[in-house]
């Protein structure tokens, strides 16, 4: 519904809109999937403890141990399975969803990228004003280099109208700008009507994926994306807890399963429902500190890798000492 005003708005087509939420599905999906699997290892092991039928087990010398094995086994190829889902299956949906927003919803570029700045190596910036993606030509460029002895003392500035990209010499060719070279003596000012650039570290390529969000790449993309950032010298920080999160989210549904079964198969006073409550409480609790923990990484407080494990570490360690406890 939260779309509704910008599909009316745009006129966006009936069979896009339909594109549009088919696209949507395989997000829900992995959002979904911990709490469906957790439903259906309560209701399996609440109804048998509930019917007595886990008390026969037990007397034909089943231990619980063995009986939850089932469900640990069955939840951890579900998660397994989740990883390749999660990382590559959601983004190449949510990348056509995005597709969609930008060329019919208006959000974002359409086919073109602007006010583009990014740092192409630990002591060079590079801004564009308006990067066009069909001809592959960028306005309205700066490049700004520093010494490496000292990042605050500019050393070298060029300023150009246009910039394209030269695939046969892997070199970017300026257009219409000036060179300032800034020294002990002071500034060298050379105009140009055309400068080839080799030694620039990014392609179009890399100029188009700077403008990807996150949930569009897969884990391989995420990984590259953050070892491109870390060697320009760039804060790679939310992209690793990114990379870190799809792996440990897609591990929810076994920490929920070896937490939330335990406790339906004790037998306890009160109903399926109260049983069920409780553990979709402790689910909720789960997913709380995730998101708190995130928030912390994120803020540079937390590893990156600690960060997204720790919620996972927690309730699996709180889900071993569970399993010990309740009756055997």
């Amino acid at each position: 519904m939260e779309n509704l005003d910008d599909f009316i708005d745009q006129n966006v087509p009936l069979r896009i809109v339909l594109q549009y939420y088919l696209n949507f599905i395989p997000e829900i999906i992995r959002l979904m999937l911990p709490v469906s699997v957790l439903l259906g290892g309560l209701f399996t092991a609440g109804k048998m403890s509930n019917l007595n039928e886990l008390t026969a087990i037990k007397a034909s010398g089943v231990s619980l141990y063995r009986f939850v094995i089932p469900f640990l086994t069955t939840s951890f190829l579900i998660s397994l399975l989740a990883i390749y889902f999660g990382g590559y299956v959601v983004p190449q949906a949510n990348k056509h969803k995005v597709d969609i927003e930008r060329s019919y919803m208006k959000k974002g570029f359409v086919r073109s990228g602007s006010n583009i700045f990014f740092q192409d190596s630990p002591n060079r910036i590079v801004t564009i004003s308006y990067y066009d993606i069909i001809n592959q030509k960028a306005n309205r460029v700066s490049i700004q280099e520093f010494a490496k002895s000292d990042l605050v003392k500019m050393v070298l500035r060029i300023d150009a109208r246009r910039m394209r990209y030269d695939s046969t010499k892997a070199s970017w060719v300026l257009y219409n700008g000036i060179k300032r070279t800034f020294n002990n003596s002071g500034v060298s000012v050379n105009k140009f009507d055309s400068l080839v650039v080799s030694y620039l570290n990014f392609t179009p390529e890399q100029i188009i994926k700077k403008q990807r969000k996150p949930e569009e790449m897969t884990l391989t993309e995420l990984e590259e994306y953050a070892n491109e950032l870390y060697k320009t010298g760039t804060d790679p920080t939310r992209i690793y807890i990114e990379y870190n999160s799809r792996l440990a989210f897609a591990f929810a549904s076994f920490i929920v399963i070896l937490f939330g079964v335990t406790i339906s198969a004790n037998k306890r006073s009160g109903s399926l429902a109260i049983q069920f409550g409780i553990s979709i409480l402790l689910t909720f609790v789960y997913l709380v500190l995730m998101k708190i923990s995130q928030a912390f990484g994120k803020n540079g407080l937390l590893d990156p890798f600690i960060t997204a494990w720790s919620a996972n570490i927690l309730f699996f360690l709180a889900g071993v000492v569970n399993l010990f406890r309740v009756e055997k």
